[in-house]
């Protein structure tokens, strides 16, 4: 199996909006209302936000693909820290999700060994993520990589205010390869 972590492009907009939809729906349409989801969904993942995103050079965009195929991503954005982030030179994961089919094949830790890779290149010294409460698989993921619970924040989903718990990882002095 051969996994390629590579920084999308504006080419990738559809492909990405495709993606990103489809593994938000797979994390989260069980425990939440529909119509919030439709409406996350809407907004957060359409091509034209995945367009905008993909030429923001505040937003770093990894995408993961075996054999060709994307099978997950990760985003980086400098966005306003919470309090509970106390680190140095803190850039935020924003996003990082691999689809299912893909889950528990190796695609999700050399991910994140790129996105530790480009943050170490965008000066970050620290990485912090919010994460749902209620996902115990993405928090168990999160601290197999080295991130702590700090705090917390809110997260509207639709029209729905939940709580999303803070993680923050420091980054090593040396940078790693992927």
């Amino acid at each position: 199996m051969d996994i390629t972590i590579r920084r999308g492009m504006p080419a990738d907009a559809r492909l990405l909006a495709d993606l990103a939809a489809s593994t938000f729906r797979e994390a989260f349409a069980v425990e939440n209302r529909p119509e919030d989801m439709a409406l996350h969904v809407s907004r957060a993942y359409g091509v034209s936000q995945q367009e905008a995103e993909l030429a923001n050079p505040e937003i770093t965009t990894l995408l993961a693909e075996v054999d060709g195929q994307l099978a997950g991503y990760g985003q980086l954005r400098a966005n306003a820290t919470p309090d509970c982030v106390r680190g140095v030179a803190p850039l935020e994961l924003w996003r990082f999700y691999v689809a299912s089919p893909w889950h528990g094949r190796g695609i999700a830790h050399a991910l994140m060994k790129g996105v530790e890779m480009e943050a170490r290149a965008r000066e970050a010294h620290t990485l912090w993520l919010g994460v749902w409460e209620r996902n115990e698989r993405a928090k168990a993921f999160y601290r197999k990589c080295g991130f702590a619970e700090v705090g917390s924040q809110v997260f509207v989903l639709g029209t729905d205010a939940q709580t999303d718990r803070i993680m923050v990882r420091l980054l090593p002095n040396e940078p790693r390869h992927v």
